[in-house]
């Protein structure tokens, strides 16, 4: 049975379950197509810092910069030189964004649990990064609507993120069983969302978004 609830992303009540486990439930938007958990499943924050702290993200492990490297590389080949830009959930050690200070970019830095500086999100910016970040956001349409706001005209939103393909494919996706990620994403979504903010819209292998907004 579904509990009441309406999709976090558009709103909308036309929900139906989409899969279940031994954890949780989970359920897609008819209109948006977002597969997301209902809110009792969320976390607390205290438990989800807690899962956060486990992570170890090195600056200068060469594999964690070829991971970054899928969203930087095709992000700065569309960006001015000197273009001014905030990474939207750094995490502890921002190492994207110390990837693109190397490259010549100001960068700013936002995250709820780790760098909660607020005035940040009162600035524009020619790019946002959102690298694992949207599959978090308890309210997601809240969140890509402030930082869409942030956005200069002709400004890139740069968000990496797995993208979600099928409900066979998502009964066995090792990505949903982090208690963290109560939000999943397909193309499907993102034309949706891309088309709700008149947003040019790129997709870079299987888990990179770029959205443009328009000048």
């Amino acid at each position: 049975m579904i509990s009441e609830t309406h999709c976090p992303l558009c709103g909308g009540s036309a929900i139906s379950p989409y899969c279940s486990d031994r954890l949780r439930s989970y359920l897609q938007c008819a209109v948006c197509k977002l597969v997301f958990v209902p809110p009792e499943c969320y976390l607390t924050r205290q438990a989800e810092r807690a899962e956060y702290d486990l992570h170890e993200n090195d600056i200068n492990d060469p594999g964690y910069r070829r991971f970054l490297s899928r969203l930087m590389l095709p992000l700065v080949a569309r960006l001015t030189p000197g273009a001014r830009g905030l990474d939207f959930g750094c995490g502890p050690e921002p190492a994207l964004a110390h990837m693109l200070r190397e490259s010549g970019f100001e960068v700013a830095l936002y995250d709820s649990f780790f760098v909660p500086d607020e005035a940040v999100l009162g600035a524009s910016y020619h790019f946002i990064c959102a690298t694992e970040v949207v599959e978090h956001l308890h309210h997601p349409e809240r969140e890509l609507q402030r930082l869409w706001s942030l956005l200069q005209p002709g400004g890139w939103l740069g968000i990496m993120t797995k993208l979600l393909r099928d409900p066979e494919a998502f009964a066995n996706w090792h990505y949903k069983n982090d208690p963290t990620h109560v939000c999943f994403y397909s193309e499907d979504t993102w034309h949706w969302w891309a088309g709700q903010h008149g947003a040019g819209l790129e997709f870079i292998g299987a888990d990179v978004v770029l959205l443009q907004r328009q000048a």
